[in-house]
């Protein structure tokens, strides 16, 4: 499952009106960060994956722009998920300038298997490299 976190409702719902015209499954939930829509990786080919996160990004920069006219301490955030080694998920806040520079460069699958990378690394500070070429051959 690819999932997409929103921290507005109304951006969530013009995310999931566009997943469903593509006639692509998927699911919601509340996460204590925000809002997850959940779409189904195995009908998914790169040219619908692409329109995901082209209307992601669309929609992310408005949910910035949301967040700085929001008054309070979160005008200034956003977040990935990341998959712990022990099936648990945490969220790694940033800016959202950092966010969109992420973003621009990596698609969420890229930035998704870097975070993971780096708690697998965190979790097991002492695998040395030769062990991770041969566990991945």
């Amino acid at each position: 499952m690819l999932e997409y976190i929103f921290f507005d409702t109304g951006l969530r719902d013009d995310f999931v009106a566009f997943v469903q015209s593509l006639g692509l499954v998927f699911e919601l939930r509340d996460d204590p960060l925000g809002l997850v829509v959940a779409v189904e990786e195995e009908n998914l080919d790169d040219a619908l994956e692409d329109q995901l996160e082209d209307c992601y990004a669309s929609l992310e920069k408005r949910q910035a722009e949301l967040l700085r006219q929001e008054a309070g301490g979160y005008q200034q955030l956003a977040g990935f998920r990341v998959n712990l080694p022990d099936g648990k998920t945490a969220q790694v806040p940033m800016t959202p300038e950092m966010a969109n520079r992420l973003l621009a460069n990596f698609t969420l699958k890229e930035i998704q298997e870097l975070l993971d990378t780096v708690a697998r690394s965190v979790v097991d500070p002492h695998q040395h490299l030769c062990e991770i070429l041969r566990s991945d051959s």
